[in-house]
This record gives structure tokens, sequence and C-alpha cells, in this order.
């Protein structure tokens, strides 16, 4: 089927990230106007003819220094909106990094359930589909929306860079916490199979109540061992730094960190700086514009996630598989 009647968008803050999208599937941004008021509102408008076409808008939300996570969340919106007043025949919002994702349950009384609210706002302007890719919770983000959702992987992304490792190195997949264990299960199957040896995998005790972290334990054998640790993503370091110490400890020969979404925040810079990690590897999702510029170079590897997004952005339209774009 042929890609014509796509009309592929990016809001200004992801025009970087959409752009790479649009050379992997041979298509140029369509022309868009945004604009900002003295009082502090703003609008956004197609410049193009986009009824009856099939049209993807990417936004990734994550806060940065020119625009917060709810400013880019309400463009996102409000601009979704347009493009369905417009006669857009689907609109699919593009989110690399979907905020709020974390906020999925009621962890305590009269808690708010972030995931949800979300998927109502984007459901409220007539959003037709959501691809994103690796959510905290995906039975949440499933479960949350009423339109149709994609959900991508970094896995297949991860899998060609470790593969690269030295083929004496024995290697054990961890997750810093039983929640991530499936996540950790899937790509270490995936390496396994890529590599065709067995690859051992462990995770860490975690507890988290009011803010504080707990829980020492380390369930793995990782002495002599390169460890990678997996997880979805990288806040302010801590999950990541104390497991690492802890396959340090333990006698671990390497230890390799591997997140999807790279937010560092907070005291990430010194956190990372000082932890018992080699290299830390993530996707583009988010830019690493918190990150000091000795800490990027001597670090950490960012993995082009453009590719991915636009086979299943050519996948969606041309009525394709995810799952076998995930599989292949």
């Amino acid at each position: 089927m042929s890609l014509d009647n796509i009309r592929l968008f990016a809001l200004n803050a992801s025009r970087d990230f959409a752009e790479g999208v649009g050379r992997h599937l041979g298509i140029p941004l369509a022309q868009h106007e945004e604009r900002d008021f003295e009082d502090g509102e703003h609008k956004s408008r197609p410049l193009i003819n986009v009824r009856g076409r099939d049209v993807f808008v990417v936004q990734s939300l994550y806060g940065d220094r020119r625009q917060s996570v709810n400013d880019k969340l309400c463009r996102l919106l409000f601009f979704v909106g347009a493009l369905r007043d417009a006669a857009a025949s689907r609109v699919t919002a593009v989110v690399p990094y979907l905020c709020y994702a974390r906020k999925d349950r009621k962890s305590q009384p009269r808690d708010p359930v972030t995931t949800r609210y979300i998927a109502g706002l984007f459901e409220a302007v007539g959003t037709n589909r959501i691809l994103t890719m690796d959510v905290h919770n995906l039975a949440a983000y499933q479960n949350a929306f009423r339109c149709h959702t994609d959900h991508l992987e970094a896995a297949p992304l991860f899998v060609d860079y470790f593969a690269a490792l030295p083929a004496a190195d024995e290697l054990v997949v961890l997750s810093p916490d039983v929640g991530g264990v499936k996540r950790a299960e899937r790509f270490r199957a995936a390496l396994s199979g890529r590599l065709a040896r067995n690859i051992a995998s462990g995770f860490m005790e975690k507890y988290r109540a009011r803010g504080a972290v707990s829980g020492e334990t380390l369930i793995a054998d990782v002495t002599d061992k390169s460890v990678i640790i997996i997880d979805d993503l990288i806040s302010s370091g801590t999950t990541i730094a104390r497991a690492a110490a802890a396959c340090r400890a333990a006698g671990a020969k390497k230890v390799y960190a591997a997140a999807t979404h790279g937010i560092f925040a907070g005291n990430a810079n010194a956190i990372l700086s000082a932890a018992e990690v080699d290299r830390i590897v993530v996707a583009d999702t988010v830019p690493p514009h918190r990150l000091d510029p000795g800490l990027l170079q001597g670090k950490l590897t960012v993995l082009d996630a453009g590719r991915l997004f636009a086979a299943a952005i050519e996948r969606v339209h041309t009525g394709g598989s995810i799952v076998e774009l995930l599989e292949s």
C-alpha cells in the first residue's frame, strides 16, 4: 500500500526526533503553525489540507527548559483536536515518551490514577490511536484507553547493541525490581536467541514507601559476569545505582544499564557519575538534556528509536502487524 495518504506532523518540541522518523519513512514533515500569545496561551494548526488523510502527530511528553510536561501535553491535545476538526480521517498520536504513566493505580487512599485521566484527555479531543514505547505498566496502559493503542519496545535496539559485546563475556540480565521481571525476561530471551546461548537472569529486592526506597537483596549469581540492568526509564538514577552497587559487591566483572527513557532528573548527574556502572544505554525518546557533557561522553550511549517508530507507522497505515515488527 502506498504511503501517499500519510501526513506526518511534529510539534516543534519534538521536531528533531520526528525528522529522523520521516527520513526512515521517506516522508517530509508536513507544515504547521504554532503561535504563543503574550498571556501564555497558544494555538497550533496544520497549514496543509488533511481532509481524508491518515495523520500521525509526533510529540514526546517530557519536560525541558522551554516547555513543561503539561505545556507539551496541552499543545498536542489541541493540535489533535484541530486535525479532527479539519476532517482528517484518522489521527494517531505518536508519543515516544508518555507522561504520567507511572501513576497507574492507587497506592495510597485518595490517590489519583493519572494514566486513566490522560487516556480520557486524548479520547476527548478525538484521538483515534496512540503509539508509544515502553510504558511503565503495559496492562494499565492498555486498559486505560478505549481508543486503539500500539506499544513498541526498545528491546530490539538493546539486543542489537549488546549482541556486540565480547563473545567470551558470561552475561546476566537483571531487573532492578520485581515489577520489571517480565520486561527483563523478554529482553533476556531475545538476546539469548540472538547469541544462540543461554543467558542467566535475576532481580533486586526493592520496596518504595512515601518516596523512600529500601531492600538490598540481590537474587542472582553475578560473580565474574557482565551484568545488564534493564528498566523502562532512569529518573534520578538511584534505582540503577543501587542495583549496580549490589552487583559490584557480589563480584560482577562489568555492569551495564539499559533503559528506554533517560529522564535524568534531580541529582542524576552526581548519582550516575559515582555509580558503579560502566555504560548507560538509552533510546532517544527523551534527549539527555539534563546530563553534564562529561557524563554524556564518558558513560552514555543514545540509540536511535526513529527506525522502529517509522516501521510501526508504516504498519499502522497499511494494516501490518506490530507484533511481527517487534519479533523480527
